[in-house]
């Protein structure tokens, strides 16, 4: 093998590096996407997904601490782009019926990439023979799930809903729409 090619485990620790910048980055953005939040459900499940994400983070500490490295959160572009359009999306439907709506949106987004990074970091740990960072990963990705699966619950019980029928659309003898009202 090759001493200059990468390695399984080089990349294991970029893609930790990563998360770790991204979920310092979703910190801050938790609790701004909680003020912007009008529903109390979706700020409540914001506000305990900020705890859990703080946790998430002394996790991937712990993660480094099985690899005696210091941790340098390498920037994940990635999550730079979601939350600069979490922003964008908070100012723009500010006021709007569709507010939280769009903030669940963003939400999954960013859930549905840490889902991906995570599952592919439980593997690669397993592959790499790490059991401990194997079974922190493991519990990260598993509230992250959750998390993914309360915004969508949250969105099909309410925000999807409130969106729509707040604009006068709903007219159950039209099945569903209402253009003449308004």
């Amino acid at each position: 093998c090759n001493a200059y090619l990468k390695t399984l485990e080089d990349l294991f620790i970029k893609e930790l590096e990563r998360m770790y910048d991204a979920e310092s980055r979703i910190i801050k953005m938790l609790s701004t996407t909680a003020v912007a939040a009008t529903c109390w459900k979706l700020k409540k499940a914001i506000l305990t997904h900020l705890l859990e994400t703080e946790g998430h983070v002394m996790k991937l500490e712990q993660v480094f601490e099985c690899f005696e490295g210091h941790v340098t959160g390498k920037t994940c572009k990635a999550t730079v782009g979601l939350v600069e359009q979490g922003a964008e999306i908070a100012v723009e439907f500010a006021g709007s019926p569709a507010i939280n709506a769009a903030l669940i949106a963003f939400l999954q987004k960013v859930e549905n990439h840490e889902i991906a990074a995570y599952s592919c970091l439980h593997e690669w740990a397993l592959l790499l023979g790490y059991p401990e960072a194997a079974d922190l990963i493991a519990e990260i990705l598993n509230e992250e799930t959750a998390a993914s699966q309360t915004f969508g619950e949250l969105a099909r019980s309410t925000s999807n809903e409130e969106a729509f029928c707040r604009y006068g659309w709903e007219d159950a003898d039209s099945g569903g729409l209402n253009v003449a009202a308004g």
